[in-house]
């Protein structure tokens, strides 16, 4: 993955004109975090874990991004991520810069307390490199807003009473209202104002979301409300269809009482890995990367792909699909509505006054859709496809920010 994300940086670069040196210090991350996790199992035995956090880049404001709870976390996903929410908080224009980590565990193996333990403990070891002004966690895969208390509460203990450490929190320990459907919201308005732009709308579409968790399940419910008929979903457990549209309402209450989409019996059941084919208009991936690549790339068949997941389409993939006519809408744009509603999160806590739904939908649709405007504009501008267009106005405005604090007097005209 890290390989995919530095051939998208140097694809932009290259249009900008960066030199090898400048190319260096935006790639680089600032500070890498290994620690070493060891907690104790509920039945007394030691348990072993690895904890990492990578902080990509401050240069346009606390660092900001997901813990993944996976067993294949490690430090060169860290550092593919953090990246990526370099670029991401860059393009969207909220006062962040990127970060991500995580824990080499499997949550569904674990109890609740054992599952606490190993957060506070991880919280305790990286302490001194997280907080309100420096670095703020949120929810990723297999974290949500429950573990996302345990940091606050944790980090609390330690430096006093801290709600903008984290977000993602629940509602009742400082979260904010929106939070949750937030990044499958920004996946129907980026799809929306783009298929505007082409003089299109999204009413009577054919959509198949791979991934039914929090992103995948709130697009899929947001974009069937809109008109789009969801023809099919797959997750972990399989996958279900069905050509007139899926009852999204029921397939949700479905998944969450038997842990998955597997024996829905709304629609016909298929091998969820062949997704990504399925004759639809728009697929949407939502779940974990490179589910798009060179063994599947030419079967698939959507004119639309829009990256409600990080990293879904690799380099090569995407270069061939962008050939062909398909029209993605990057990840670092598509998904960018969790952070944009963290933003918002982080914001009430600092201020400690709260927003209500209404408004925080409403500041979303505004700066997801002038963020998809500016990419557009980009595109436009330079003459390439909507992922390196964003890759360009966020390397820019990084790389202007960068350059303005350490006072480079390199020539980088590229960037103004």
């Amino acid at each position: 993955m890290l390989q995919d994300v530095h051939q998208f940086f140097q694809k932009a670069a290259d249009i900008l004109d960066l030199s090898d040196c400048i190319r260096k210090i935006l790639l680089t991350p600032r500070r890498i975090v290994k620690v070493e996790i060891i907690t104790e199992s509920d039945d007394g035995n030691l348990m072993h874990h690895m904890g990492f956090r990578v902080q990509h880049n401050n240069a346009r404001g606390p660092m900001k991004g997901g813990l993944r709870y996976h067993p294949s976390m490690d430090e060169e996903h860290a550092t593919a991520l953090a990246s990526l929410m370099t670029w991401k908080t860059a393009v969207v224009d909220i006062p962040f810069g990127g970060a991500k980590g995580g824990i080499n565990c499997d949550p569904r193996a674990l109890s609740t307390s054992e599952l606490s333990a190993i957060t506070r403990s991880f919280v305790g070891r990286i302490k001194e490199v997280i907080g309100p002004t420096i670095d703020i966690p949120a929810p990723d895969v297999n974290t949500n807003a429950e573990i996302m208390g345990w940091i606050m509460d944790e980090y609390s203990r330690h430096y006093g009473f801290s709600p903008g450490v984290v977000t993602g929190k629940p509602l009742h320990l400082f979260g904010s209202e929106g939070r949750e459907d937030a990044t499958g919201r920004g996946v129907l308005y980026v799809l929306q104002e783009v298929l505007r732009q082409q003089g299109r709308e999204l009413k009577g579409m054919k959509v198949a979301v791979q991934g039914f968790g929090n992103v995948g399940s709130h697009a899929a419910r947001l974009m069937a409300d809109a008109g789009a008929i969801i023809v099919a979903v797959a997750d972990h457990t399989g996958g279900t269809s069905r050509d007139t549209g899926l009852d999204i309402a029921k397939l949700i209450d479905w998944s969450k009482s038997h842990g998955g989409i597997a024996g829905f019996e709304g629609g016909d059941a298929f091998d969820g890995t062949l997704i990504a084919t399925f004759d639809c208009d728009v697929f949407v991936p939502a779940a974990l990367e490179n589910v798009i690549n060179q063994d599947n790339v030419d079967e698939v068949r959507a004119n639309y792909i829009v990256e409600g997941a990080n990293g879904p389409t690799s380099a090569d993939a995407s270069s061939q699909l962008t050939e062909r006519g398909v029209t993605i809408i990057p990840d670092i744009l598509a998904n960018a509505g969790g952070v944009t509603a963290s933003y918002f999160e982080w914001v009430q806590n600092i201020q400690q006054f709260r927003w209500d739904r209404e408004r925080v939908n409403q500041e979303l649709h505004k700066v997801m859709t002038r963020s998809t405007n500016d990419v557009i504009e980009a595109a436009a501008h330079y003459s390439t496809d909507l992922r390196t267009a964003a890759f360009v106005l966020a390397i820019k405005r990084v790389g202007k920010a960068s350059a303005a604090r350490v006072h480079i007097r390199e020539n980088i005209a590229g960037l103004d």
